[in-house]
């Protein structure tokens, strides 16, 4: 049954990128825009019903010229994003199809997302509620003065996780936490979680990592090394 929908989240300014060129989502691995990894692994999938991408409104004319054949052939609809990222979801949560239940919300500068991954936090979000995808902390994490970069104290890493995505939620349950929300969420977790709704946590895979600067991309690039078309591509 397709009952999910997707969003993907790529209306970001990619600032620590620096690139003046390109930004991060649009950057190529291995001849694909990192948008399009994750993109495919969706169109794949039995119950997503519908893929909106959120993009930026100044990247709309590029978008068009260079990838109009791939978001079609991926089915992928583009919805322009706000100044924020919560303006952005905002804007993508009123174009959602009426039938559509679930939600999962998806960094499109995470293209290493595997199909384990994604099946098990979607199954876990529709027997539970909500669930996203994260890591354990396994460093010791340091609290530290902005001011004098000195330490403040060791933080106990107990019960800490990263969060990752995507993260799915019901629909309606979305829909009320924006309507709801005060602030600039960093995540949509975090609007679900002001609701009082309870979040189940699926643990996801350090590959599953958010391109932030150009040694991720590199990092990235090793990851994808096995061919896209390859059935023994874990990542597509």
């Amino acid at each position: 049954m397709k009952d999910v929908a997707v969003i993907l989240a790529a209306a970001g300014k990619s600032s620590r990128f620096n690139d003046p060129y390109q930004k991060k989502v649009f950057a190529s691995v291995h001849g694909k825009p990192v948008w399009q990894y994750s993109a495919q692994l969706f169109s794949d999938h039995l119950r997503i019903a519908q893929i909106i991408m959120t993009i930026s409104p100044e990247d709309k004319e590029m978008v068009q010229e260079k990838f109009a054949g791939n978001l079609t052939m991926l089915g992928v609809e583009v919805v322009l994003g706000g100044e924020e990222r919560c303006d952005s979801i905002r804007n993508a949560l009123e174009k959602l199809r009426p039938e559509i239940q679930w939600v999962a919300i998806h960094d499109a500068a995470r293209p290493c997302l595997s199909r384990q991954s994604l099946n098990q936090v979607i199954e876990e979000a529709t027997r539970h509620g909500a669930a996203i995808l994260a890591t354990p902390i396994r460093s010791t994490v340091k609290r530290v003065d902005a001011s004098t970069n000195r330490i403040v104290e060791t933080v106990s890493r107990d019960g800490l996780w990263q969060a990752q995505t995507p993260q799915v939620f019901r629909v309606s349950d979305l829909k009320k936490g924006y309507s709801a929300m005060k602030g600039k969420p960093t995540d949509d977790a975090s609007v679900i979680e002001a609701l009082g709704v309870p979040i189940r946590v699926v643990e996801g895979s350090e590959t599953n990592m958010k391109i932030t600067t150009k040694d991720d991309l590199r990092t990235v690039e090793g990851f994808l090394k096995a061919p896209a078309k390859s059935r023994d591509n874990p990542f597509f």
